[in-house]
């Protein structure tokens, strides 16, 4: 055979295998491929896993880090440890009518921690623990894929043994390499999948120890059974998917451990047969373990139900427009179109898009479509993957594919939309799990090549090659989930017809301050999807700077009318409307947000704003302290309650709420200004000063400040001090307002003062 490194350790370990695996063939025994000592099998896998995904460690927070990292309040220390149990994966309340129902709360745990060891939202931290986790998993799929392939049998010293060391490594290779698993790896909100895999297999594994024979010489251990179900209660606390282990603990069980023929079953089933006891159902405690695990499933199940409620979640019909269909059979024909498209994204994961949907896919809905080929497709391949794993006379055959077919659809079936309608069309991280089933069949599939083939080398050569070409396509897409701009243009070619692409292109071009290139992108976005209301939003935002405020309120009028609680939007349509002097209207759109958005403290400044403009001095100052309430940072508000008292001559009120304002806020260099202005004219010209060089430290190139603690020592007959800011202040601004006659009328009185002294 090729490619075997023929040392003593790995002589001696084939030698045991084959004494082991007598009774059954063997899936190495004709397999081209590398057989390593298990310590450097699983160096190898960690290394190459690491390479995989190592230029991704230094990269930005992107796409939906910023919802479920940066604006989580779950992550913060002044959040109780206890909210993290009934709120969601994105730190809304699970009984809210938002939430998105996912109760991911050890995830959310190990956020909390990486922040607060990192002192802040570095997301290097993040990074490394998500490489650190695909590292570890990749590895433990060894001994995962060594039972799965080569079955479960122990030494006479309870040690497990590895019977397919060669396909076990090959197919943990193939896991550790699969580009589709970039997301969950190079995006942070993947440690969700992560988590959920690494506590899915040590579930596994420890099902698996249940059954090495004791010294008291019983067939199965209780306690280990039961660690499996509280380590597949932990996987499910990370992620939703890690219910499904104990299936696949209960298939194992009677495949392997029982060796249950299911054909065999089936048909005594059908005939009444009351032989089922020497079917294996009833041998070796399988039915009190399947009721032990189905028990401990539902009573998790039941618990996470007592937790986040009764609700569905809510989904609008641009994240999955299948599930929206009117017609059962347009729903039924697009699910299956979505399978064949995630099937085919583990055969050949070339195109990769953060986000597949709003029009990505476009619905099947006639059998006319030439779509409908992919379908009957993946159905012919499965059809006869299953017949081949009930009827086929080869037990080994018939473990094998029927655990890889296992592996592949049951931890899938909570994103299939078969028992609720999910928030994606396909979601990338949501393959993690299945393709270690999709790794087993690729492994057997090999190995049946292998034994055919009479040229093995050319075989093996392939398969490295694609193991090659994977890792490259890995480190490609890892540097692509670096930054947001380099993600979401790389969709463009993937999903051209994806609004939300071209709107998150758009939002990030307009972050850079690129409004003309970013407005091409938001008009494209609401060309694809005429009821995207965020993109019409964004849009009329930035129609509204530019001064083209009527283009801006039709586009901001018809987002309301699409989506009548869209309070920011309402918000932005009122700011438009006092633009256009119609106050009227502009109050009515402001108290409309407010209505559909209780706390929104920046409507109520926007709101003061117009009272001001009015003249409403009271109603301007009260939704100002609205504003500061909701938000006792907003130095906008602050700093307009204090120019107004100030203007309108109560400085005694101005004062002290400029001192609350820096109480909360004691940097803000312009809380800092406004409240040096106010002490000025109060004649507390020491306290004044102080403020105002504070101020001028924080922003030395403010000509305003300069030019206002200029006036400040010219009232108080500092007047070489003040000669000297005014001259700072017209050297940064030659136009401020104001400070040339000030500066002039000063030059005049030192040349007065020069001429009475000479």
């Amino acid at each position: 055979q090729i490619f075997n490194q023929h040392n003593a350790e790995a002589l001696n370990l084939e030698q045991a295998f084959h004494r082991m695996a007598q009774t059954e063939p063997n899936l190495d025994h004709d397999l081209s491929w590398f057989l390593l000592p298990s310590y450097w099998a699983k160096m190898v896998v960690a290394l190459i896993s690491f390479l995989c995904f190592a230029n991704s460690y230094d990269g930005d927070f992107v796409f939906d880090d910023s919802e479920a990292i940066i604006n989580n309040k779950d992550l913060r220390a002044e959040t109780p440890l206890s909210d993290l149990w009934y709120h969601d994966f994105w730190g809304s309340k699970l009984s809210s009518n938002t939430s998105h129902k996912s109760y991911r709360p050890l995830t959310v745990l190990t956020f909390r921690i990486n922040y607060l060891l990192a002192g802040g939202f570095y997301p290097v931290g993040f990074h490394v623990i998500n490489i650190i986790l695909h590292c570890t998993i990749s590895v433990l799929m060894i001994d995962v894929f060594s039972i799965l392939l080569g079955g479960l049998q122990f030494s006479n010293k309870g040690r497990r043994l590895n019977l397919a060391p060669k396909s076990s490594l090959l197919a943990a290779l193939l896991f550790a390499v699969h580009p589709v698993h970039t997301e969950c790896v190079a995006g942070i909100v993947g440690r969700a999948d992560l988590l959920c895999a690494l506590f899915f297999l040590l579930s596994f594994l420890g099902y698996c120890k249940a059954f090495r024979e004791n010294k008291e010489g019983h067939t199965f251990s209780m306690f280990w059974v039961l660690v499996s179900v509280i380590l597949g209660a932990i996987a499910m606390l990370c992620k939703e998917q890690g219910i499904t282990i104990l299936g696949l603990n209960a298939v194992f069980d009677a495949l392997v451990i029982n060796k249950i023929n299911i054909l065999e079953v089936i048909q005594k089933l059908l005939h009444k047969d009351k032989s089922l006891e020497n079917a294996g159902l009833l041998r070796k405690g399988l039915l009190f373990r399947i009721t032990l695990l189905m028990s401990g499933g539902a009573s998790i199940l039941y618990i996470r139900w007592r937790i986040m409620g009764t609700g569905p979640p809510a989904f609008t019909e641009v994240d999955n427009p299948a599930s929206f269909a009117d017609s059962l059979f347009v729903r039924a024909i697009n699910y299956n179109y979505y399978y064949s498209l995630n099937a085919w994204l583990l055969l050949c994961p070339w195109w990769l898009c953060f986000d597949w949907s709003m029009g990505c896919i476009p619905l099947i809905k006639s059998v006319s479509d030439w779509r409908i080929i992919a379908l009957a497709a993946l159905w012919f391949c499965l059809i006869g993957l299953i017949c081949q794993a009930l009827c086929s006379e080869d037990s080994h055959k018939r473990r094998i594919l029927t655990l890889g077919l296992g592996f592949l659809i049951i931890p899938f079936l909570p994103a299939s939309n078969l028992f609720f309608r999910v928030g994606f069309v396909i979601a990338e991280r949501v393959i993690y799990l299945p393709s270690i089933g999709y790794c087993i069949l690729f492994t057997y599939g090999f190995s049946l090549l292998s034994k055919q083939a009479k040229k093995k080398r050319i075989l093996a050569v392939a398969v490295l090659g694609i193991l090659l070409i994977n890792v490259m396509r890995c480190a490609l897409r890892s540097s692509q989930w670096r930054s947001e701009e380099q993600l979401f243009r790389s969709a463009l070619s993937v999903c051209p017809l994806n609004a939300k692409v071209h709107y998150n292109v758009g939002k990030n071009l307009a972050d850079k301050g690129n409004q003309s290139a970013a407005i091409k992108y938001y008009r494209e976005a609401v060309r694809l999807n005429p009821k995207y209301v965020h993109a019409m939003n964004n849009l009329g935002n930035i129609l509204k700077e530019r001064n083209e405020l009527h283009e801006a309120e039709e586009l901001l009028s018809l987002a309301v009318q699409i989506q009548p609680d869209f309070a920011a939007a309402w918000m932005n349509l009122g700011i438009v409307q006092n633009s256009l002097r119609r106050f009227e209207e502009a109050e009515q759109s402001y108290w409309t947000a407010i209505k559909h958005r209780k706390k929104y403290p920046d409507c109520y400044y926007n709101l003061g704003r117009l009272y001001a403009d009015l003249n409403r001095h009271i109603d301007a100052l009260n939704a100002w302290r609205n504003a500061t309430v909701l938000k006792p940072e907003h130095s906008l508000a602050w700093n307009n309650m204090i120019i107004l008292l100030d203007n309108t001559g109560n400085l005694a009120q101005a004062e002290a709420v400029g001192r609350e304002a820096l109480e909360l806020i004691p940097n803000d260099h312009s809380l800092m200004f406004s409240l040096a202005n106010v002490l000025g004219k109060s004649q507390k010209y020491k306290e004044s000063e102080a403020l105002f060089l504070k101020a001028i430290k924080a922003n030395p190139n403010a000509a305003s400040y300069h030019g206002n603690l200029a006036v400040l020592y010219h009232r108080w007959g500092n007047l070489d001090l003040a000669k000297k800011h005014y001259e700072v202040s017209l050297k940064l601004d030659p136009m401020a307002p104001g400070t040339k006659e000030n500066y002039n009328l000063l030059r005049r009185k030192l040349e007065q003062l020069q001429k009475k002294g000479g």
